[in-house]
């Protein structure tokens, strides 16, 4: 059994991640690293993507990508480019039901729920506090 040394979670481009002291502070190779985790990242070119690295003694790891985080899902969707600063006070886009279904589907297996309802209720106050309003 290998001796871990470290685990980080960091968020980097999709298919786009390079050497730099964000990943220098793992104590990886960060080359492999950056050829693997763009390798496996290649589709999701332009998001946000979090990554948790598992680093061993021996400088060797492994790697898991999660789902991108619900705010920038939430942009995209309503087509802005940041949230309200004023949160639900302020207004700033809109998105419908049936998309913030489809969020809540891709994200249920990195959310603390057990269905796609529970899922949909933790987006769509995610979607509240950006100033984001859920219609029919």
């Amino acid at each position: 059994m290998k001796k871990i040394a470290k685990v980080v979670k960091m968020e980097l481009p999709g298919g786009e991640a390079k050497p730099g002291p964000k990943l220098a502070g793992a104590g990886i190779n960060m080359a492999k690293f950056c050829t693997d985790y763009n390798a496996k990242t290649a589709d999701r070119k332009g998001e946000t993507v979090p990554v948790l690295i598992t680093a061993y003694e021996d400088k060797s790891y492994d790697f898991v990508i999660k789902t991108s985080p619900v705010a920038d899902l939430l942009k995209k969707a309503a087509g802005i480019a940041k949230g309200s600063a004023l949160g639900r006070k302020a207004q700033v886009g809109t998105i419908t039901r049936a998309k913030l279904r489809e969020i809540a589907e891709y994200k249920l297996p990195d959310l603390n729920c057990n269905d796609v309802e529970a899922a949909m209720k933790v987006v769509e106050g995610s979607a509240n506090n950006m100033g984001i309003v859920v219609v029919d």
